[in-house]
C-alpha cells in the first residue's frame, strides 16, 4: 500500500514536472530540429525518458538542466540515426521565439540556423537562446569548456556567414 501511495506521489509529482516544463522544451526542440512534428516527437521522447529515471531526476540539484541535457541528446542521437541530409523545415515557432516582430528576419534566420550542424545548433540554442553560461553547455553536452567557447565562435561566424551581410548587420541593429 506505501508502495502504490509512493508510486502515486511521484507520478503526480512528475506530472506537475512535465506540464510546467513541457512547452520550454518544446521551443527548445523546435529551435534545435527546425520541424515542428519531430520537435512534438523529440519532447515526447524527453518526457518518457525523464519518468522512467525520474527518482534520479527529482533528486537532481537542477531538474531544468537535467531535462535540457536528456533533450539535446535525444536530438543529437536522432541525427546520428538519420542522417539523410535532409534540412528542417521552417514551420511556426511558439510565441516568443523571434527577434524583435519582423517575420522575414524570423524566417532568414530559421534557414541559417537549418544550415548549420547538428551540433553547433545545439551550442548557439543552448548559449543565446536557453542563455546559457559556457560551463552549463559544456556539462549538458558533455564537452569542456575550450570547446564550447570554440564551438560558439565557429557556429557564430557560420551563422554570419549564412546570413549574409545585409541581414547580419540588421540583427545586430536589432
Amino acid at each position: 500500500m506505501i508502495r502504490k501511495t509512493r508510486r502515486a506521489e511521484e507520478a503526480a509529482e512528475f506530472e506537475a514536472f512535465a506540464h510546467s516544463r513541457g512547452q520550454r522544451l518544446f521551443r527548445t526542440a523546435l529551435l534545435l530540429c527546425g520541424d515542428w512534428h519531430l520537435a512534438e516527437d523529440l519532447t515526447q521522447v524527453t518526457l518518457a525518458k525523464l519518468f522512467a529515471a525520474w527518482p534520479k531526476v527529482r533528486r537532481a540539484e537542477n531538474q531544468d538542466a537535467y531535462a535540457r541535457s536528456a533533450l539535446v541528446r535525444s536530438y543529437l542521437s536522432h541525427r546520428r540515426l538519420r542522417r539523410t541530409g535532409e534540412r528542417p523545415s521552417l514551420g511556426e515557432l511558439p510565441e516568443g521565439v523571434a527577434p524583435g516582430d519582423d517575420p522575414a528576419l524570423r524566417i532568414t534566420l530559421l534557414t541559417a540556423l537549418a544550415e548549420l550542424t547538428p551540433r553547433d545548433r545545439a551550442v548557439l540554442v543552448l548559449r543565446y537562446w536557453e542563455d546559457r553560461s559556457v560551463a552549463e553547455t559544456a556539462a549538458e553536452l558533455g564537452l569542456n569548456q575550450g570547446a564550447v567557447r570554440a564551438q560558439s565562435l565557429r557556429a557564430l561566424g557560420r551563422l554570419r556567414a549564412a546570413l549574409g551581410p545585409d541581414a547580419a548587420e540588421h540583427l545586430a541593429r536589432s
